[in-house]
């Protein structure tokens, strides 16, 4: 039966996907590939020496306080102290010997 299902979904057409790109983008050249190093040193550079602008200073830095803050919550317990307790309340112990 699920043969049969993944044989239909075989036979199905598959949608012309370069018909939705424009000519300009099929024109287009690749991108050209840069290597990381120099990259990196420039974002290490304005960083140091604090080229960046106070909003974009101030977006990064709202930034890295709502990560930290779900970074923390997602280091605490999945299961809650009560909900824990609730649940080792609902386990009968002489049901499992």
């Amino acid at each position: 039966m699920i043969i049969l299902l993944y044989l239909t979904a075989a036979c199905t057409q598959f949608p012309e996907l370069d018909a939705t790109l424009d000519q300009a983008t099929l024109d287009a050249p690749y991108p050209d590939l840069v290597p990381l190093g120099p990259l990196l040193a420039q974002a290490d550079g304005i960083a140091q020496t604090g080229q960046t602008s106070a909003t974009a200073q101030a977006s990064f830095d709202s930034r890295l306080v709502r990560l930290r803050a779900q970074a923390a919550r997602l280091r605490g317990p999945v299961v809650d102290r009560a909900t824990r307790a609730r649940m080792a309340r609902g386990i009968a112990i002489a049901a499992l010997q």
